[in-house]
């Protein structure tokens, strides 16, 4: 192994250092909420679990969205290497309580060490993995450097580069080299990424990012058959998955395009059916008609239905003229996965809070496959866009669907790439 470079060498003298006193930080993470307390010795490599005997793949998302990201590529895995035993870990509670209800029977979930080598050497030696996966861009020195160290194969997945980060790691050439060179499999998210990775000494390998490669949201055929005839070309528009405090602004929204010809119908499907009723009382009160589905009722005449039936979505995406993306409007959920429109081919529009998906929407709005309204009026704009201007809603939808096919098919190609590094 070659001598590091001083940089490193520096980074592990102060994670040396740093050692004593990282059980104290720890707990006052624990005090803010951010640890979580029967779980604290994992992040200092005490495992909680004993090791499988045999292969073992290691998977590491930091978060909630990378390790749900995840999940696909450890079905694959399993399907084709059943004797292979299926390590995840990540560095929220809340991605650990995701993981804990999504993960398949025997797979195991880990809290990521901190990044000491005595934590990272601990945690490597207890699970010794054959294959690691990273998702995006949280890479550890010490951890990277011990699993080469110990021979761990290693992949880098859905791997992105802001242009902030690649001027960051441009100023250490010599560690950024030495980091993405442990990487045995790099696939990058966008052309972009693949250039900044290139820059600093990484294998890209080609485009693959896991947040792709679902099959389209489920419809059934004969329901959509009976919600069309219904329907009775009235254009429906949507809005999708929202969240308390949205339904607001797309119901002023919707007041300004509700005596347009035909007659649009608006359906509010909130991400929790529970609070069906609530907006119900909340459009009636702004004077429009409503109608509900768990109450049984018809579109007939009203103004809006509130869908508020679990798994529904891939229904009204496929009937809808224009969707509003839920969970963009406000801040504090970070938006929702405007892939499930796209692969559909319905036009959307979203707000400007979509932390959760920000590299896809990016590429959409560079791709004019959609655009960000942030506010009533300039939903109320897109809602008239979507009723009158039918020629530019179909080009905005042919250009998600190519991104979105474009991106399904690589997303396909990487559960083989990466049993291909395993023995």
């Amino acid at each position: 192994m070659s001598r590091l470079p001083l940089s490193l060498a520096l980074y592990g003298l102060a994670t040396r250092l740093a050692a004593p006193i990282a059980p104290g930080l720890l707990r006052r993470r624990l005090a803010r909420g951010k640890e979580d307390p029967a779980r604290l010795g994992e992040r200092l490599g005490v495992a909680a679990a004993p090791r499988p005997d045999g292969l073992l793949v290691w998977l590491h998302g930091a978060s909630v969205g990378e390790a749900l990201s995840l999940l696909p590529l450890i079905e694959a895995i399993r399907g084709a290497r059943p004797d292979v035993a299926i390590l995840v870990t990540s560095g929220t509670v809340t991605s650990a309580t995701m993981m804990a209800q999504r993960l398949p029977v025997g797979a195991i979930h880990q809290y990521i060490p901190i990044d000491t080598e005595a934590a990272t050497a601990a945690f490597l030696d207890h699970w010794r993995p054959t294959l690691g996966v990273f998702v995006e861009s949280e890479l550890w020195p010490n951890l990277l450097l011990g699993a080469q160290a110990r021979g761990v194969r290693m992949a880098l997945l859905s791997a992105r580069l802001s242009f902030k980060s690649f001027r960051s790691w441009s100023r250490l050439r010599d560690a950024a080299r030495r980091i993405f060179g442990v990487f045995d499999l790099v696939l990058a998210q966008n052309d972009y990424s693949a250039s900044f990775l290139k820059s600093l000494g990484a294998n890209v390998a080609g485009f693959g990012d896991l947040k792709f490669g679902a099959a389209p949201l489920p419809c059934d055929e004969a329901v959509l058959t009976a919600r069309r005839a219904e329907l009775a070309g009235r254009p429906l528009l949507l809005a999708a998955s929202t969240h308390p405090g949205e339904e607001e602004v797309v119901i002023e929204a919707f007041r300004a395009v509700r005596n347009a010809e035909p007659r649009p119908l608006l359906v509010i499907v909130p991400r929790h059916p529970v609070r069906g009723s609530a907006i119900a009382d909340l459009v009636a009160a702004s004077g429009l008609t409503v109608a509900r589905e768990q109450a049984g009722e018809a579109i007939g005449d009203a103004d809006v239905l509130v869908a508020d039936r679990l798994g529904e979505l891939g229904l009204w995406f496929r009937l809808a003229r224009l969707a509003i993306m839920g969970g963009s409007l406000l801040q504090g959920v970070g938006g929702h996965n405007p892939l499930e429109p796209a692969r559909l081919g319905t036009p959307f529009v979203f707000g400007p809070h979509v932390d959760n998906w920000k590299s896809v929407y990016d590429d959409l709005m560079e791709a004019e496959a959609t655009s960000c309204s942030g506010d009533a009026e300039e939903i109320a704009a897109s809602m008239r866009e979507a009723l009158d201007r039918d020629i530019e809603m179909a080009r905005a939808s042919h250009e998600a669907t190519l991104y979105v096919e474009a991106g399904d098919a690589a997303a396909r190609a990487i559960p083989a790439r990466v049993l291909a590094l395993l023995p």
